[in-house]
């Protein structure tokens, strides 16, 4: 492995974020665990069994009465067909529900995602380096560990079970009609301590998966900072998108201080620029405001447009806080009015 290569794979110290696992489990990259596919197909195998087989045992005896009692005049390829037909229909709903199983283990592991990806031609699946890296790598190694765990699981399972031989031995000196009943106690513990032993390996599998997973899935500092971008957009980019903004606001803004009715301010530090048309407006409104720089900006537009200019520190403070466009609220309509109404008298005597 490069340097490189190493150096990103240590810096892959960042837990995995929903979009990455989204995206992945839309690749098909998930965490599925083979072993819980396994459990649930035997669990589904052995339910259905239980349910269907004591029903159709009847019919396998009554098949094999049948055949027996016309042996000698029954012909081979007619017995070989009713046999065969009888065994589907004896076997299809166990082979149903086993299938049933293995699809909604893995459906419930997958959450229902259902991905193509996986299933496209890829040179790096038949490629001899990459099997025998699976072969003899960690991988490998894995998978080793897991099938030696399975056995080791299993064989305490069937151990379990043989530590009953002479009870098993006693079945034989058993009368006829009492042997099918004390086999099918010693199937029903072969097959319950098997469960036992596959839903634990499951659980065990389920968690070693998982684990595996997320840490294949973790991410470097960089692939924050990459999917920062991708969601939520470049911020330079977004910084120059606000400048842009806040400019045209601006330009809106200054355009307006020449129709204004008055401007208020500090008189250096704030400045306001209030419109009022008698008769058509409920209240003043505010169509420019600024500090320092844009304050002296708009006194200058105003002078320019030979827009009254009157000085009122604490008014210009309390309006600069209003919203650029709002009306003046209730509690300064009395301060307002005064202005507005010194100015209509200037233009008066203008005029």
């Amino acid at each position: 492995m490069a340097q490189g290569e190493e150096e990103d794979g240590a810096e892959r110290n960042e837990p995995a974020t929903q979009r990455r696992l989204d995206k992945a489990a839309d690749d098909g990259q998930v965490a599925l665990s083979r072993e819980a596919v396994g459990f649930a197909t035997l669990l589904a195998t052995a339910s259905a069994a239980a349910f269907f087989l004591p029903g159709d045992i009847g019919k396998v005896v009554a098949a094999m009465r049948g055949t027996l009692s016309r042996s000698h005049d029954m012909e081979t390829g007619r017995a070989a067909a009713d046999w065969l037909t009888l065994f589907l229909d004896v076997s299809w709903p166990i082979a149903a529900a086993a299938v049933l199983g293995a699809v909604a283990a893995t459906l419930a592991q997958t959450r229902g995602v259902i991905a193509l990806g996986p299933l496209k031609p890829s040179l790096s699946k038949i490629s001899p380096l990459s099997g025998f890296g699976r072969l003899f790598g960690a991988e490998g190694l894995i998978e080793f560990l897991r099938t030696l765990l399975k056995l080791c699981i299993v064989g305490a399972a069937i151990w379990y079970v043989a530590t009953d031989l002479p009870g098993l031995a006693g079945v034989m000196a058993l009368p006829p009609g009492e042997i099918v009943p004390a086999a099918g106690r010693g199937v029903l513990r072969l097959l319950g301590a098997t469960l036992a032993a596959f839903a634990l390996l499951a659980g065990l599998d389920i968690l070693v998966v998982r684990f595996r997973h997320l840490e294949r899935l973790r991410m470097s500092r960089q692939d924050l900072k990459e999917e920062a971008k991708e969601s939520e957009g470049d911020p330079l980019i977004k910084g120059r998108m606000r400048q842009l903004r806040e400019a045209k606001g601006r330009q809106r803004m200054m355009a307006a201080v020449p129709h204004a009715t008055v401007i208020i301010t500090n008189p250096t530090h704030y400045a306001v620029a209030l419109t009022y048309e008698a008769g058509q407006s409920a209240a003043p409104k505010l169509v420019a405001k600024g500090v320092d720089a844009m304050a002296a900006r708009i006194r200058e537009a105003g002078r320019e447009a030979g827009v009254p200019i009157v000085p009122d520190p604490p008014l210009a403070r309390a309006l600069y806080r209003l919203e650029l466009d709002a009306e003046i609220p209730a509690e300064h309509w009395e301060a307002v009015a005064r202005i507005i109404a010194y100015v209509m008298r200037l233009r008066g005597r203008a005029g």
